[in-house]
């Protein structure tokens, strides 16, 4: 009877010492199932190149491993882990030149499958491209705003707390980004269309 006791007393001690642990590895399961693709677009979007981009998802989950018990602690794990991540790809970028891999298949798949007319279709996507190439060209401070707040659409608050810097400069960022984005998009489409 004693030893049935013991045995008993000796299991709930040991679940209670797991209980912690267990918590600690359901915050990082939830994280990663909640966040990876988060994670993967706020990566792909600073390094352009799908392989880099799951790299520095897989290396942002490792790093979050290493600091899980912070994990219990955070009041915004989606906020936590945006700076976490843009912060790995940001370090990888600076580590390898950029190449980026066009994606036609992929491309021509969203052609086929758009709703609206083929012109219309392709005057999209002729605009995107233009973004995309415009984009890169901003000044590192305004294109981390337009490339946080656009691929995430992630709040000011958000991307202020990511960046670390005052949400009004993130506002003030952004709107001088989109205002250049504007200007230079405008002369392109002139010179295309022939205005």
């Amino acid at each position: 009877m004693f030893e049935a006791i013991r045995v008993a007393v000796g299991q709930v001690t040991l679940s209670d010492a797991m209980a912690p642990a267990r918590t600690e590895e359901d915050q990082l399961e939830l994280a990663v199932r909640g966040y990876a693709r988060m994670v993967y677009r706020i990566a792909y979007s600073v390094l352009r190149n799908h392989q880099d981009a799951e790299d520095a998802t897989q290396e942002t989950f490792v790093r979050v491993l290493r600091a899980r018990r912070k994990l219990v602690a955070v009041d915004d794990p989606q906020r936590w882990l945006a700076r976490i991540a843009w912060r790995v790809a940001v370090e990888r970028r600076k580590k390898s030149p950029e190449t980026a891999l066009e994606e036609t298949g992929q491309a021509g798949m969203q052609l086929r499958s758009a709703e609206m007319p083929a012109d219309e279709a392709i005057a999209g996507r002729e605009v995107a491209r233009a973004l995309e190439r415009l984009i890169p060209a901003l000044p590192r401070r305004l294109r981390d705003v337009v490339t946080l707040s656009t691929v995430e659409d992630m709040s000011p608050k958000d991307v202020a707390a990511v960046l670390e810097i005052s949400e009004a400069a993130v506002r003030s960022r952004l709107f001088r980004a989109r205002q250049i984005l504007r200007q230079k998009l405008g002369a392109l489409l002139e010179g295309s269309y022939g205005t």
